[in-house]
């Protein structure tokens, strides 16, 4: 079916992205995957080619066009070209919210033109090594010291992590208060106690950097809180539902990605003298394969549209995230089959398509998490 959720205008960006992939990503990836890291020099070219922050007001050096789709179409020209590593999506998507709607304006004079030129890399600390997706029972503390906040805790999986300039944490203000007890820390590249911990070794997201994170005593002045205090839970339910859009797009992209490079190795390989996808059984298997993507697509588009008009539920949020996650883990499994024996070698795009999509139905909240958020809507 035509997509029918774009205009002129997002047309001529998703030609800017892709060149931009094409350019100045898919000629370095490998090497990146070696480093376990992208280069700071690919997020400034990021910027300078007005990749980074198009919900952000130009005063800042942003886009000034405040719509989803614009984040949506980044996200699937990284995917649809396998570049897993480039932390973009989780800037545009899940930490410029946090700076926008919550950032007093001295906050983003000092950010946002960062953010946007690539200069400032950014990352949010939620995880903690014993919470998982438990947030409420988050650990990492802040005791006010004067004009200071004093920041002690640990955090994991954090994307970015290495590389990140500005790290929002999510810390435990208020130990009395319950859920009303969290705040939202921004910590500094360079700030004393702030320290990086091990870069992780992942099955896939190789070139992604994902690291620990360690606060010892860290000195965060007042000036760095992120919105009120004791609102820091409310601001991460908020915020949430964008955040599962952009892996429900992502895993969207990645099932027609899979499905286009099994197609183009079935219609090439052959097996008893005759291509692979002579075979009725690859036939079916195709057949039902690009159903379920198509079916996705639409629910996902259908999101897209509703988050831009400010209508999306966490609860369709939560369902997009989980059934694409899952389709997309169903789909590249099956067309990992599909290359037989080659499926599992990590020259071929499946290979590499199959070890980088398992961790999207674990991050963002796990599948288990939003059919509980979904369950719990209906049943109250």
């Amino acid at each position: 079916m035509e997509r029918n959720i774009f205009d002129a205008e997002h047309v001529a960006f998703r030609d800017l992205a892709r060149t931009f992939v094409a350019k100045e990503i898919t000629p370095f990836h490998e090497q990146w995957e070696v480093d376990g890291q992208v280069s700071r020099e690919v997020w400034l070219a990021a910027g300078k080619a007005g990749l980074l922050g198009t919900d952000v007001p130009e005063e800042f050096g942003g886009g000034g066009t405040d719509d989803f789709r614009y984040n949506a179409i980044l996200t699937e020209e990284l995917t649809a070209a396998g570049a897993s590593g480039p932390g973009f999506p989780l800037q545009n998507d899940v930490v410029a919210p946090y700076l926008l709607r919550l950032a007093t304006d001295e906050q983003k004079q000092r950010w946002l033109p960062g953010f946007c030129s690539g200069e400032i890399i950014t990352a949010i600390a939620m995880t903690e090594p014993g919470t998982g997706s438990d947030l409420q029972g988050i650990q990492t503390t802040a005791r006010r010291d004067g004009s200071d906040w004093v920041l002690n805790g640990s955090k994991t999986f954090i994307t970015n992590g290495i590389m990140a300039d500005l790290v929002i944490v999510v810390a435990k203000t208020d130990p009395e208060a319950g859920s009303r007890g969290f705040s939202l820390l921004v910590v500094e590249r360079g700030m004393p106690g702030f320290e990086r911990g091990r870069r992780l070794k992942k099955v896939g997201l190789k070139a992604q950097d994902t690291a620990e994170l360690s606060f010892t005593d860290v000195r965060v002045p007042a000036a760095n809180v992120l919105g009120e205090l004791g609102q820091g839970f409310v601001y991460l339910m908020q915020n949430l539902p964008q955040e599962r859009l952009s892996i429900a797009v992502a895993a969207a992209a990645g099932t027609e990605y899979a499905l286009r490079t099994t197609l183009e190795y079935v219609k090439e390989r052959k097996a008893f003298g005759k291509p692979v996808a002579a075979f009725q059984n690859t036939r079916f298997e195709l057949a039902e394969m690009d159903t379920e993507a198509s079916i996705t697509r639409e629910f996902v588009d259908r999101c897209i549209s509703e988050h831009v008009a400010g209508r999306l539920s966490v609860q369709d949020a939560a369902k997009a995230k989980w059934w694409a996650s899952d389709v997309l883990k169903r789909v590249v499994d099956r067309c990992v089959q599909l290359h037989g024996g080659y499926g599992y070698m990590l020259e071929y795009p499946i290979a590499r398509a199959f070890v980088d999509s398992r961790v999207q139905s674990i991050f963002g909240g796990t599948n288990e998490i939003m059919k509980e958020i979904i369950g719990r809507s209906l049943v109250g």
